[in-house]
């Protein structure tokens, strides 16, 4: 059961980052970082899709994924179109990888260690399903601020 709640929250904020990214008036705004905010919406977006690809993807499914995690936040002015397809790629392997995880997985350790060893891959999940609406709150904020 707790695997199809994530599977569905990850699914739910990953179309919602789709919407956030297509409803920018100004292409360009995409990528603008003002004082006082670290990170333009482009790549935050970069960075969620490359941190579902990496846990999800390639360490849970064994996708091949090969993260790039500085390119995350070092690219810019990646096409709105490029943006979007990468979040609906994501959105593909996430659900494929996730109808496949059984309550055993759940339970069990995650198979890398990223904060603490012990971390269950439920509990591993559940912050990959938290992180992605932190970061979609930030890009909501960031662009209702540059769209005025």
């Amino acid at each position: 059961m707790l695997q199809e709640i994530l599977k569905k929250l990850i699914k739910r904020d990953l179309e919602k980052l789709k919407t956030e990214i297509e409803a920018y008036q100004s292409e360009g705004n995409i990528w603008v970082v003002e004082d006082g905010i670290a990170n333009s919406a482009g790549n935050l977006c970069l960075h969620l899709v490359g941190n579902l690809n990496h846990f999800i993807g390639a360490v849970l499914g064994n996708t091949g994924y090969v993260r790039q995690r500085d390119l995350e936040f070092s690219l810019k002015d990646i096409p709105r179109a490029r943006l979007i397809q990468q979040i609906e790629d994501t959105i593909v392997v996430t659900e494929e990888v996730m109808n496949k995880i059984t309550d055993e997985q759940l339970a069990a350790e995650f198979p890398v260690v990223v904060f603490s060893k012990g971390d269950t891959t439920a509990y591993f999940l559940s912050h990959l399903a938290t992180h992605l609406s932190y970061h979609l709150g930030q890009v909501n904020y960031h662009r209702r601020l540059l769209d005025k």
